[in-house]
């Protein structure tokens, strides 16, 4: 039998890895550029690697590992998924597992109301398939997408993502794409700010849909998050996500929301678009339905299921260990009532970064909900825009990012230019870690500012 090489900490360093990555993968690769490192073991909220230096993880795998590294119940599930000679990959045939997963995703929204459609294995393939069937359902063409959105990187879900650095370097993406201005409390995109700017952004859309003289024919589907994640932790305010659903139903166009990051307790609640009250057409979820594992699914009004047999279809929706893992991660989170962890932490670590704003004026905005936080780094010495906003200083942010790295601390970044460090902790993450995370940000600004500023 062949042991597979699972590396122990031993002799060898990081750097001896990072070359060997760099000499065998495609220059493709974006992790390893900011956080250069080889993991070697990983636990919770901590990381360790070969040469045995201990990083507290607020990254998470984007948001995928919801229950932190090598939880218990996704150790289990898999080690009893793996001794009951269950298939590991079954299509879309059933399995008494499947059932399970199943029966207890749909536990989470409105009884009868839901189906759920399994898709490939990630968060792209769940947007992709979701405007397929807006469109197989309206028969219509054109999506609505908006401003800082982030649906994937395949050919048709990058062509709904505001990005233009990635959008740029392909030609010919998916046509009938119409992007709107989405809601910014720091960055307002009309120049208004506050409470006028989400009234005139609230208004700008119904008009948008219903002026004849808009030159833009009603779209198959309007796609959004309801807190944006890779373009800077973004929340849409409740009056404007509600009128997008109002006026979505009154014109028969189908409401999609991307949950692939923000869904799974990391707003506090269990869905994102839940802090509007809202109900979506459709609803895409990955990353942490998995356990940690590859999977995306979709869940669908019933009366929007509008597939023939076989309609849309994907070799991996059968992956058994994914739906073990995902099953033991939802029961954890309902047990654990994970979404209150997430809520109460991420009230602590907002009140601490907005104290630390207060002394560092390069932090421009602390924003986000429960474990889903974005801290806007700017260059307080330019001048404020017309709403009291300062320049984004992406160049900044990389530098703190880089000296959080030094001072074992993994965290991303996100927004215009990359100015935005995100903190997508685990929801288990303990209060005394949360205290760890803030003292280590803290020493990590101020490193960064006498290397960028001195």
């Amino acid at each position: 039998m062949t042991n597979t090489p699972v590396n122990p900490i031993n002799q060898a360093t990081n750097e001896y890895y990072l070359t060997r990555q760099n000499e065998m993968e495609s220059n493709v690769r974006s992790y390893p550029r900011k956080l250069p490192l080889a993991i070697a073991k990983a636990q919770g909220c901590w990381v360790t690697d070969v040469e045995g230096n201990e990083y507290l993880d607020c990254l998470a795998g984007a948001g995928t590992l919801a229950l932190g590294h090598n939880h218990p119940a996704v150790i289990q599930a898999i080690q009893d998924v793996l001794a009951s000679g269950l298939p590991l990959h079954t299509l879309d045939l059933t399995t008494p597992l499947k059932d399970a997963f199943t029966e207890e995703l749909l536990s989470f929204f409105p009884k009868g109301e839901y189906r759920l459609q399994f898709c490939g294995p990630s968060g792209a393939d769940g947007t992709e398939a979701a405007i397929k069937l807006a469109k197989t359902y309206t028969g219509r063409g054109n999506v609505i997408s908006f401003s800082g959105g982030y649906h994937g990187m395949t050919h048709g879900s990058l062509s709904m993502t505001g990005n233009l650095n990635a959008k740029n370097a392909v030609q010919n993406l998916m046509a009938g794409v119409q992007f709107m201005p989405y809601p910014h409390e720091y960055r307002c995109p009309l120049g208004i700010g506050g409470e006028a700017g989400v009234e005139a952004l609230t208004y700008y859309f119904e008009n948008f849909i219903e002026d004849v003289e808009s030159g833009v024919v009603k779209p198959a589907a309007v796609i959004l998050e309801a807190i944006q994640g890779e373009g800077g932790v973004v929340t849409a305010p409740v009056k404007w996500l509600q009128k997008i659903r109002e006026v979505t139903k009154k014109h028969g166009i189908v409401l999609i929301l991307d949950e692939v990051q923000a869904g799974f307790c990391r707003s506090g609640k269990m869905f994102a678009f839940e802090h509007a009250g809202i109900e979506p057409d459709v609803v895409v979820m990955s990353k942490a339905v998995g356990g940690s594992l590859p999977l995306a699914v979709l869940a669908i009004k019933k009366e929007f299921d509008a597939w023939q047999p076989a309609g849309h279809t994907g070799t991996f929706r059968g992956n058994q260990l994914a739906m073990a893992t995902g099953y033991a991660s939802l029961k954890v989170m309902k047990e654990q009532n994970l979404a209150k962890n997430a809520e109460e932490r991420g009230e602590f670590l907002k009140a601490e970064l907005k104290k630390l704003a207060e002394t560092y004026g390069c932090i421009g905005n602390v924003r986000g909900k429960g474990l889903m936080l974005g801290i806007e780094i700017v260059d307080e010495r330019q001048p404020q825009d017309r709403i009291g906003s300062y320049p984004a200083d992406g160049v900044l942010a990389a530098e703190i990012q880089k000296a959080c790295f030094k001072n074992k601390l993994l965290l991303e970044r996100g927004g215009r230019g990359g100015n935005v460090v995100r903190i997508l902790c685990p929801l288990i993450i303990t209060q005394a870690e949360c205290e760890e995370m803030i003292k280590r940000f803290t020493q990590s600004v101020q490193d960064a500012l006498k290397v960028t500023r001195s």
